[in-house]
C-alpha cells in the first residue's frame, strides 16, 4: 500500500487535470461556486489553499482578490498551478497541509480545503487537527471551506466499481474496498498510446467521514455552520468563527 503522496506521484497526478474535466471547466466551477456563496475578500484577503492540486480553487480565489498561499504535497500539480496562474499573485508550498500554520504568518480570512482533500488524511484526529488548527489560524468572521465524499456509507458488491471518466485514450476506473475507518481507493487507469493500451494501476487509502461527525467537531471546536449541502454527491460545509 502507497501513502497517498506516492500514489499521486506515481499515477493520479498525471491525469488528475483531465479528471477534473480539464482545467478549464474545474476552475470555471469553482469561479461559480465562489460566486454564488459572495466570497470575496472583505478584511486581510488573505486565503489558504490547503490541497491546492493545479489550482482549481487558488486561481479563482487570486482573481477574485485574495492573496492566496497554495500547499499540496504534489510539486507536479503546484507546477501545474503556477503555469496557469497568469502570474496571479500565488505562493506556492510543498508540504503537508498538517503543516499548514508554520506558513501562514498571519490571521486568515479564509481558509479552503476542497476536492476531497480532508478524506486524504491518515485519521480522524489529523482532520480534527486541521479544524482545529483552521480555527485559530481565521480572523473572527473568517470562513472554512470544506467540500468532499462521506463515505461513511458502504457501497456492496459490484457497486463499489465506479466508471469515473473516460475518453478516446483514457479510462479511468476506481475499485472501492471498505475498512472499518478507512477506504481502499483503487485507481485503475488504461492510457491509449500509438495504438497500444498500457494499465496503470495504484491503491491508497481515504478516512471515512460522515457529515454528522464533521459538522460535530466544527460546532465543538466553536465554528458556526452558514452551510451544510450537498450536490452530485459532495457535500460543502461553510464553517464560520
Amino acid at each position: 500500500m502507497v501513502t497517498v503522496e506516492e500514489h499521486y506521484e506515481s499515477l493520479l497526478s498525471d491525469v488528475y487535470t483531465w479528471l477534473m474535466g480539464g482545467f478549464d471547466e474545474a476552475k470555471s466551477n469553482n469561479v461559480e461556486f465562489f460566486k454564488s456563496r459572495n466570497i470575496t475578500p472583505s478584511s486581510s484577503g488573505i486565503a489558504v489553499d490547503l490541497g491546492a492540486g493545479s489550482g482549481f480553487q487558488s486561481i479563482p480565489l487570486a482573481e477574485l482578490g485574495f492573496n492566496v498561499t497554495a500547499i499540496d504535497l504534489s510539486q507536479k500539480l503546484l507546477n501545474e498551478l503556477k503555469s496557469n496562474s497568469n502570474n496571479q499573485p500565488i505562493i506556492t508550498i510543498n508540504d503537508d497541509i498538517l503543516n499548514f500554520k508554520d506558513h501562514v504568518s498571519a490571521s486568515c480570512e479564509l481558509i479552503v480545503c476542497m476536492t476531497d482533500t480532508i478524506t486524504h488524511l491518515k485519521s480522524k484526529d489529523d482532520a480534527l487537527k486541521i479544524f482545529q488548527d483552521s480555527f485559530s489560524s481565521l480572523e473572527d468572521g473568517g470562513k472554512l471551506i470544506l467540500t468532499f465524499r462521506d463515505l461513511s456509507a458502504e457501497l456492496k458488491d459490484t457497486d463499489r466499481f465506479i466508471p469515473v471518466r473516460s475518453d478516446e485514450n483514457i479510462i479511468f476506473t476506481c475499485f472501492l474496498e471498505y475498512e472499518p475507518a478507512t477506504v481502499k481507493i483503487h485507481d485503475i487507469v488504461y492510457i491509449k498510446t500509438n495504438g497500444t493500451w498500457k494499465l496503470n494501476k495504484s491503491c491508497y487509502r481515504k478516512i471515512r467521514l460522515s457529515v454528522e461527525w464533521v459538522e460535530n467537531q466544527l460546532l465543538s471546536i466553536g465554528f458556526k455552520l452558514e452551510e451544510s449541502s450537498n450536490s452530485n454527491g459532495f457535500q460543502t460545509i461553510v464553517a464560520v468563527k
